[in-house]
């Protein structure tokens, strides 16, 4: 485990949905591209309004961007910083918040992925922290939901189970209250839908790895798994 927050305790700012974007794209792009962060302002739009790993998806406008970033930095999550001619900007949840590494890296994905299962975010975390196993997630979590009013509250919270599923999700706090039984009474349609959303993500994932698998098969001059 990483070492205490050295952040104090402080009350858990109430973020807008675009904030929630803003931030969980800057900490996303820290770890996943960090030579090209920090991120200008026409970057973190770009990664705002991305079609994949977002849920849901949005079309901010870069007023509206701004005006986050602007709300962001009064409550010391986001420090910008000058390169050559461009103004950058990154995160400082961590520390604003005061969590372990493990801690805010689920944070951040439940803020750009929406409520998810234990083991959806060990699999989503893969390129932000190799979790060891899904105890270990559960582990963060189940401290997330568990944290005291003395450090701010919970920041997480364990939804109901919905209809036909097999394990429970979480969902952050950060926007707000969020209401525990949403979703358990969706079966047919809705569910149906969701599961079609998450399928097509991982068949994107899926597509994306085996690209890549190509590429490295042909630089190394040997044939692709499953090809003779």
């Amino acid at each position: 485990m990483t070492a205490t927050p050295d952040a104090l305790p402080c009350p858990v700012p109430t973020l807008s949905a675009i904030e929630a974007r803003v931030l969980g794209t800057l900490m996303e792009k820290a770890r996943t591209v960090p030579d090209s962060y920090p991120l200008t302002l026409n970057s973190l739009l770009l990664g705002c309004n991305q079609k994949s790993s977002r849920e849901p998806l949005m079309e901010a406008g870069e007023a509206e961007v701004v005006s986050a970033l602007a709300k962001l930095k009064d409550l010391n999550l986001v420090r910008e910083s000058s390169s050559g001619r461009s103004t950058r900007f990154e995160h400082n949840f961590q520390r604003g918040i005061g969590v372990y590494e493990q801690s805010a890296v689920l944070l951040g994905l439940l803020m750009l992925r929406g409520p998810q299962t234990a083991g959806e975010l060990r699999l989503n975390a893969e390129r932000w922290y190799k979790f060891a196993d899904i105890s270990s997630v559960e582990g963060f979590l189940e401290e997330l939901q568990d944290r005291s009013a003395e450090k701010g509250g919970p920041l997480v919270i364990k939804l109901a189970r919905a209809h036909g599923a097999r394990e429970q999700r979480w969902a952050h706090l950060l926007c707000g209250a969020v209401d525990p039984n949403q979703g358990a009474e969706s079966g047919g349609a809705g569910s149906s839908a969701s599961n079609a959303e998450r399928i097509a993500r991982l068949e994107t994932e899926v597509a994306s790895l085996r690209e890549t698998v190509q590429k490295l098969c042909a630089e190394l001059g040997v044939s692709p798994p499953g090809q003779t």
